[in-house]
């Protein structure tokens, strides 16, 4: 399905993250994938193990908004021509809600495939939202206030880039296992 401009820029972004992501996850052990520099950091199956949670919950939330929605809904306006920006994030370090906390020990190779079919769902998600004015849709986020469905679907780009920072210092901090 061809995508209005303001939906195909944010699925670019989303995906340019995600192949990054796969980059630096694809091909680490699974030693590698479950080591933590320390009890209060996230090994890299953590963090992805993370990203699939709130990835999947956002894609929950869009297919529930618009399933529940008074009909008819307003479609995507023609004249729009971006989204509105994402608040500033709040000052200090984040704390994953419960919904979204990361378990140990999946297996590296079903996370990366979980990402990837993730992925597929949110597409077909992204494409249901793309067909209506996402403005409508608002709900609210425990770190940022209300959002509309547009500003999640920003906030996963921005969300995916920090826990990939994240994910690159695990592999760069001292005692990462070689293999």
């Amino acid at each position: 399905m061809a995508l209005p401009a303001p939906f195909e820029a944010l699925w670019s972004d989303m995906e340019s993250v995600r192949a990054e992501l796969f980059k630096e996850s694809e091909g680490l052990s699974q030693t590698q994938a479950n080591w933590r520099a320390n009890d209060d950091e996230w090994s890299v199956g953590e963090i992805l193990h993370h990203l699939i949670l709130a990835e999947v919950g956002t894609g929950k939330l869009v297919s529930k908004m618009l399933r529940e929605a008074p009909q008819p809904i307003p479609p995507f306006p023609a004249d729009l021509k971006g989204f509105t920006p994402l608040p500033p994030p709040p000052p200090g370090p984040a704390r994953a809600p419960e919904v979204i906390y990361p378990e140990r020990g999946h297996a590296l190779e079903t996370l990366i495939a979980d990402l990837r079919k993730t992925r597929e769902r949110s597409r077909q998600a992204f494409e249901r939202l793309a067909a209506v004015d996402p403005r409508v849709f608002k709900w609210r986020h425990p770190a940022f206030g209300e959002l509309d469905l547009a500003q999640w679907w920003l906030l996963h780009v921005r969300h995916e880039s920090d826990h990939l920072r994240q994910l690159r210092g695990v592999k760069a901090a001292s005692g990462f296992p070689t293999s």
